[in-house]
Parts: structure tokens; C-alpha cells; sequence
């Protein structure tokens, strides 16, 4: 990535770079948040990522066995050196990252300012409903991820076909893939087709541009494995404004939910 960027000779302090820690290794010390893993993590991460400095830098998921003060001092210390401007979480619930905040309170430091959990019209609960008061209490902004519910939400696994070199196709997601296509799912992904057609978009535009919508909703990581498929889903961004309230309302009725409050 780092080489990439000085290739294209793109400004750096115009972009906003993140990586994050938790896993990296199978020795006692190459896992967790404890303030030893996260410093020489994040030394190892700006290394190989040829920088100076991240962004945001993510607790990529909880530690039970650090002291949640252990991770606020060692996230501050980074912060301190330079070597992220912000940190955050990722999958954490809503008590851990109050604690984290409680900390940094009572310490005089830097709570985590965002959070990366998974959303999308699939799997809202967390997002709309556990994290609500960390938007209002810390300001709390959200990097979601599988906006399209592992490709789901695309429509290309309609009437449970997996198509040769989709995802569901890799044998490590065969078991996520009969989870994910049951009938109940696909008929949502049915009722879908005729609000996205009226909207001139794809089912997977339709499905990040609702992602996006959510004014909690900072940045939506979509994965792609072509470059077509990155230009399609920038196009989402087109179908933002046509998500009207009433739009959004027909779009809860079709998956069988009640609109957000």
C-alpha cells in the first residue's frame, strides 16, 4: 500500500490510511491488546505498510485477558509518538467501549473515537439499537463491514445457486454459506428487486447506499475481487439522495422490519 501510494504520488495528508491490531502470530505475545503487542504491532503494521503514521488505528476485536486501562494507556501512547492520530474498535460491545471511555475519562486520555462492527439490512441491531448511546454520550463514528452481507444482498445467490468463483464458492465459507442462504433471507433479497430497479440500481448499490444512509455511518468497507466491481459500487453513492423516508420505509417492509427510530 505504501509503495502503491508513492507511486501514484498521491498527497498523504489527503488521504486517511488505518490498519489494525489483535491477531499477528502464533507466539504468546503475537496476539491480544496488551501494551507490548500493540506497540510492537503497530511498528511491525507502519513497516510494511512503508509509513511514518496511521490514521485511525482499530483494537481489531476485544481482549478478555488485558485490563481494558492496559489497552487506553498503550492506544494513548501510540497517539502520543505520533503513530496514529486516532484509535478505536472493532466488535466490541457497547459496555466494553464505555469502560474504554470511563478510562480515558478518569485518566485525562483519548477514548476510542470509532467503531468497526459488522451491518448491513441483514444485521442491524447492534448498530441501530446497543451502540445508540455511545453516538449521543462520545460521538462514536462507525467503519462498517459486509454492507453486503457476504455477497448475499447482490442477488447472485438467488434460489440458493453458488456461482463457480463466488465467495460462497471457497470452501472456508461453505459453512457461512448454508447459514446465509435460507429461504426466509432470500425472499428478502426478492422483495428488494423492485425498489432497486425503480431506484435505476444494482441490489448491491441499493444495499450500500442504505449502509451510508445511516447518519452513524462514517465509512462502509465493501469488498470487491474486480475492478469492475469497485466502479459499480462507488456508484452507489448516486443512490444516496433517492433514499428518501419513504423509500427507506418500503425498503424496512421488505424485509419484514419495522422502521428505525
Amino acid at each position: 500500500m505504501g509503495a502503491a501510494i508513492k507511486q501514484l504520488g498521491w498527497k498523504r495528508s489527503d488521504l486517511v490510511i488505518s490498519t489494525k491490531l489483535f491477531w499477528g502470530g502464533n507466539g504468546p505475545n503475537d496476539k491480544g491488546l496488551s501494551r507490548k503487542h500493540i506497540i510492537e504491532g503497530v511498528k511491525a503494521s507502519l513497516k510494511r505498510l512503508d509509513m511514518s503514521y496511521v490514521d485511525l488505528l482499530y483494537c481489531h476485536r476485544p481482549d478478555p485477558s488485558t485490563p481494558i486501562e492496559e489497552t487506553v494507556r498503550a492506544m494513548n501512547w501510540v497517539i502520543d509518538q505520533g503513530y496514529a492520530f486516532y484509535w478505536g474498535t472493532s466488535e466490541w460491545s457497547a459496555q466494553q467501549i464505555t469502560e474504554a471511555w470511563e478510562v480515558a475519562e478518569r485518566l485525562g486520555l483519548i477514548g476510542p473515537a470509532m467503531e468497526q462492527p459488522e451491518y448491513n439490512l441483514l444485521v442491524r441491531e447492534k448498530v441501530e439499537k446497543e451502540y445508540a448511546v455511545l453516538y449521543k454520550n462520545y460521538g462514536v463514528g462507525l467503519t462498517t463491514w459486509s454492507p453486503l452481507a457476504s455477497g448475499v444482498l447482490t442477488g447472485k445467490y438467488m434460489n440458493g445457486d453458488i456461482p463457480e468463483g463466488s465467495r460462497f464458492a471457497l470452501d472456508n465459507y461453505k459453512h457461512l454459506a448454508t447459514k446465509s442462504l435460507v429461504a426466509e433471507t432470500l425472499e428478502k433479497v426478492e422483495a428488494l428487486k423492485p425498489i432497486a430497479k425503480e431506484l435505476d440500481a444494482s441490489l448491491a448499490q441499493l444495499a450500500l447506499a442504505w449502509c451510508v444512509k445511516n447518519p452513524n455511518v462514517s465509512s462502509v468497507i465493501s469488498g470487491a475481487t474486480k475492478l469492475d466491481q469497485v466502479v459499480e459500487n462507488m456508484k452507489a453513492l448516486q443512490v444516496v439522495p433517492k433514499l428518501t423516508p419513504e423509500v427507506m420505509k418500503r425498503i424496512d417492509e421488505a424485509i419484514n422490519l419495522k422502521a428505525s427510530k
